[in-house]
């Protein structure tokens, strides 16, 4: 038994110390243009789907998910924090997005893809607490409250369903980036929307690079 557990113990020594040498050796692919093997990345994924779920498993719902208001002001939110990352309806792929490994999921396409719906608890959750190396912020951290939170979590239930009009009206009706926590920003209104300021832009601001030219584009 003792050789056993001695046999066990040098084993696993010997691979921490293997670890540790291809920590150490500087060889680890670990830019975001070089994605992980398979294998590796299906671990990545069961481990941080289970951990969502256990996670998440408590959370409820307000009754008051579904409601307009609910959806109206999430997608103000949605369209100050998400959009670059997540996209819209009928918006093609973003420059930040086509550079994030692991890539955002498109929000706007619904579960994979399928048109499903959303399981809201798991929404809040990630919303609330992001997700590790990542790219996704635990926006709780920036000050955004339960309620405003559950009222993103609404939006993204809907936008799977909405057009590319459909999206916009609902953003120019929302009350743009407002949420709990946001000192001095909590009557802001949505771009475009009556009263919202307008962008000081700089003839020479444009954003231009190889392979990708726009008109000027405020930051």
């Amino acid at each position: 038994m003792n050789k056993v557990l001695l046999g066990v113990l040098a084993t696993l020594a010997l691979g921490a110390a293997s670890v540790a040498t291809i920590a150490a050796s500087g060889i680890v692919a670990v830019g975001a243009d070089t994605p992980h093997h398979p294998v590796v990345l299906g671990v990545l994924e069961f481990t941080r789907e289970r951990a969502i779920a256990g996670h998440s498993a408590g959370i409820q719902a307000p009754a008051d998910l579904d409601t307009p208001e609910r959806i109206r002001r999430g997608a103000g939110n949605y369209a100050a924090m998400c959009v670059d990352c997540h996209l819209a309806p009928a918006l093609p792929d973003s420059e930040i997005r086509k550079g994030l490994y692991p890539k955002p999921p498109n929000l706007a396409a619904g579960v994979q893809g399928s048109g499903a719906r959303r399981d809201a608890a798991r929404d809040f959750w990630i919303i609330k607490h992001g997700i590790k190396a990542s790219g996704m912020p635990a926006w709780s951290k920036g000050g955004m409250d339960d309620e405003a939170i559950w009222d993103l979590a609404a939006f993204v239930q809907t936008m799977p369903g909405l057009s590319k009009t459909a999206y916009a009206q609902l953003v120019a009706t929302s009350d743009g980036h407002v949420h709990g926590g946001m000192d001095g920003h909590d009557a802001r209104p949505a771009a475009g929307a009556a009263g919202a300021p307008k962008p000081t832009v700089s003839p020479t601001a444009g954003h231009v690079h190889d392979g990708h030219e726009h008109g000027a584009h405020p930051h």
